[in-house]
């Protein structure tokens, strides 16, 4: 955002007019939301507190009742020329009244140490008696880049990024600091690889479908029979056209859609996997970690075919270098794993996915409150938000079924982990609360059914 703010200066756009942009856009959702309501907007003395006298000067100006608080001030060229402007008085933050909506204009992005005490906890407390509250950019308190909390940090309604999402709108603990994030758009191009996860569009099988070109799934299981049929389940409701559970001869679980196969020794398996009709091959869940898990998941790595590799198959790779993996392969890591399969990589959660992602050749699927999908070639999808319920057994089995199954009927590993992930999330909110793993199963077709 920073490059693109230059850009735009070098190409002849006064610095203050973008100020001026920003101000107006908060203004706009402050208006929308809070109407007439009186109104207290706390300003700091740099460039974001010159956004907060612009959007105080322009709700002003449409009838709202407005005091602007000052933690002393203006130090930048623009915030000055912004707080001249305002033709109001400026209160002292410490001593400034609560209103029925504040505006968090003190810091925005570039934050690099926490609030003082006294003022973090002026700031939560005049937060906390105002019925609606907004942060321009990012909550006071925030560091932009990695979404840690430098400071206490009071919960918003909504907070209103400027031009473009940084990475502290998704990344926790930063992202749960507001209900509701919205993006205002400052008339700045910031392109950028890093993305929300978005809704994804599926589409139906074509006409002259069958169950080989919709996607063939194998699952290599293992002592656990229930997690890698979790994950079997999970691949067959995807918009696959058929899944085979090879496991090591244990009764099946069903459904009867369900191919069973037994493939106990590692030469059994790797026959089984040496279909070329194959679209897509997952090893993890239940395979176990003595010799017998590493043999299959060594005759796995060998198939030759699109890998989904999850849970036991990234212990036995985890050593703390970069796993050996076949190109274009997806790894779904949670942090534990993360860290034993690539070391402790500096930088946010999403450098680090696209380090990791860039050094092994495969999408990461970095799991999380806040999940990071990377690709080798610098792509990046962030999911936040979802249902805090997943947080119980199976539930990442069944991620890693949905990966596999949408990977055998995209083809494209970086679309596969965003659709499934995406899917992921909708089958748990359908799902509600105390819901088990079982029951996302269930919910899949509906949350398929809705981006048809």
């Amino acid at each position: 955002m920073r490059r693109a703010e230059q850009a735009a200066i070098a190409a002849g756009v006064d610095e203050y007019r973008l100020m001026e942009r920003a101000g107006a856009a908060a203004a706009e959702i402050v208006w929308r939301a809070g109407g007439k309501r009186d109104l207290l907007v706390l300003c700091g003395p740099g460039n974001n507190g010159g956004d907060g006298f612009v959007a105080a000067r322009l709700l002003r100006a449409r009838g709202v009742p407005v005091r602007v608080a000052a933690l002393g001030e203006s130090r930048t060229e623009c915030s000055r020329t912004a707080r001249a402007a305002w033709d109001g008085p400026v209160e002292p933050l410490a001593t400034a009244a609560p209103a029925t909506q504040i505006v968090d204009a003190l810091f925005g992005t570039g934050l690099t140490r926490g609030l003082d005490k006294d003022v973090a906890d002026r700031l939560a407390a005049l937060t906390g008696q105002a019925s609606f509250s907004y942060a321009i950019d990012l909550p006071s308190g925030v560091e932009t880049d990695s979404g840690a909390l430098l400071s206490q940090v009071p919960r918003f309604g909504i907070c209103i990024a400027l031009g473009a999402l940084k990475p502290a709108h998704l990344l926790y603990p930063a992202a749960s600091c507001f209900d509701r994030l919205v993006c205002a758009d400052i008339g700045v191009d910031a392109p950028d690889k890093v993305h929300r996860l978005a809704a994804p569009v599926l589409s139906s099988p074509v006409p002259s479908a069958h169950k080989y070109s919709r996607g063939l799934v194998a699952v290599a299981g293992g002592d656990m029979a229930g997690a890698s049929s979790l994950a079997s389940h999970a691949a067959a409701r995807s918009g696959a056209g058929m899944v085979r559970h090879i496991g090591l001869g244990q009764p099946g679980r069903g459904p009867d859609a369900l191919v069973e196969l037994k493939g106990e020794a590692p030469d059994q398996l790797a026959a089984l996997l040496r279909d070329r009709r194959l679209a897509a091959v997952l090893a993890g869940p239940g395979l176990g970690r003595d010799d017998r898990a590493r043999a299959r998941l060594e005759a796995v790595l060998a198939c030759g075919r699109p890998l989904v590799l999850d849970a036991d198959a990234l212990t036995l790779l985890g050593d703390g270098g970069d796993p050996a993996v076949p190109a274009g392969s997806v790894l779904t890591p949670h942090e534990g794993e993360f860290v034993r399969l690539f070391g402790d990589l500096p930088g946010s959660k999403i450098d680090r996915a696209a380090e990791a992602a860039r050094r092994c050749g495969a999408v990461v699927i970095y799991k999380g409150a806040d999940s990071v999908i990377a690709a080798p070639d610098g792509r990046v999808a962030i999911a936040s938000g979802a249902s805090s319920w997943l947080s119980t057994a199976g539930t990442g089995d069944v991620l890693a079924g949905l990966v596999a199954g949408r990977l055998a009927v995209t083809g494209d590993p970086f679309r596969a982990a965003c659709e499934a992930l995406w899917l992921h999330g909708e089958a748990a909110r359908r799902a509600g609360p105390a819901f088990i793993a079982d029951d996302l199963i269930a919910r899949l077709p509906a949350a398929i059914a809705c981006r048809l």
